[in-house]
């Protein structure tokens, strides 16, 4: 408990177990009236969590989408993914470690997959360029998918960016032209594709390779074409007006399952999936696995026309 770290609108759920905190220390095998204390303590901490993240607003998800603490690719790679071989490059420029991708065995069933990687601490952070891949990480990306759709294995894709990396020198080499390539090999593939948003999914960045049969999202994670704080800026000239541009630009799980952005949401555990990775990363392969059995059964041919159908639907029931 010592070692979480709260957010900001957290606050009266950290007092409560600062408290539960000190009656724990106290605590000895004959202080009955501090174990009955504790146990009002934690029902009213546990009861509080829930009640707070059930009226979440935009803003207070986009900063649960982004808690330092919240599992990352690599700890879905551990957690779901056995046997994984990292491959590196795009064989024309470079390796790109903001974006890794390899094949490896879900559930006993070979596999691609790829994801943004952001970094857990500072040297992390840099490594993997805060997750905002450069073109040849699409194109990395694109090399797998074409690998992966040669050999008949099944595509998944974890998004996790604030968007694709801006620097000039990222569009010196295509940027846009890696983004675009890459959202086309996602649509030509012949077997089926799964793309979780298991952070933040930033712009083109996250449609490079979100572009899926299934696209699904954590409970509290967002999906924008560009982010709250830009948004403000561009609209308003004012930065500070993020919570509005949050609210009006409907980027939850909920508004995007209500407008057919996406397929499904997976539930996070109670206070967000960084109060416990495990239950999220079991929780998301679980999904992965039943979104990936419901192609079974169809032709290549089939599963590609299901996807161009999906995106070509996107919008003409609102």
């Amino acid at each position: 408990m010592s070692m979480r770290s709260y957010l900001d609108f957290e606050k009266p759920v950290a007092e409560l177990e600062a408290k539960i905190d000190e009656l724990r220390a106290l605590q000895t095998d004959e202080s009955g009236a501090i174990g009955e204390e504790l146990v009002k303590l934690e029902a009213r901490a546990a009861k509080a969590l829930v009640d707070l993240y059930a009226t979440l607003t935009p803003w207070q998800k986009t900063q649960v989408a982004r808690h330092q603490m919240r599992p990352h690719f690599i700890d879905y790679i551990a957690g779901l993914i056995e046997d994984f071989t990292p491959l590196a490059g795009d064989r024309k420029f470079a390796d790109d470690e903001a974006l890794i991708a390899g094949f490896g065995r879900f559930r006993g069933q070979s596999v691609c997959i790829m994801g943004q990687e952001k970094g857990s601490d500072t040297e992390g952070r840099l490594r993997h360029n805060f997750g905002m891949t450069r073109p040849e990480g699409y194109r990395k990306a694109v090399r797998l998918m074409e690998m992966a759709d040669r050999f008949d294995l099944p595509v998944i894709s974890l998004v996790d960016t604030a968007g694709a990396f801006p620097g000039i020198d990222a569009e010196e080499r295509g940027q846009a032209e890696a983004i675009a390539r890459s959202t086309e090999a996602c649509l030509a593939l012949g077997v089926p594709n799964v793309a979780v948003v298991v952070g933040e999914g930033g712009s083109g960045g996250a449609v490079a390779i979100a572009t899926a049969n299934r696209v699904l999202m954590l409970e509290h994670d967002i999906y924008t074409v560009a982010s709250p704080e830009a948004s403000a800026s561009i609209l308003w000239r004012d930065s500070g007006r993020r919570q509005d541009a949050a609210t009006n630009m409907k980027i939850t799980a909920q508004d995007l399952l209500r407008f057919g952005i996406i397929d499904g949401i997976i539930p996070e555990p109670a206070g967000g999936a960084h109060r416990d990775p495990l239950a999220m990363i079991r929780n998301t392969g679980d999904a992965i696995e039943a979104s990936i059995a419901s192609f079974s059964a169809m032709s290549r041919d089939a599963v590609r026309d299901a996807r161009a159908d999906k995106f070509l639907g996107i919008g003409r029931k609102l």
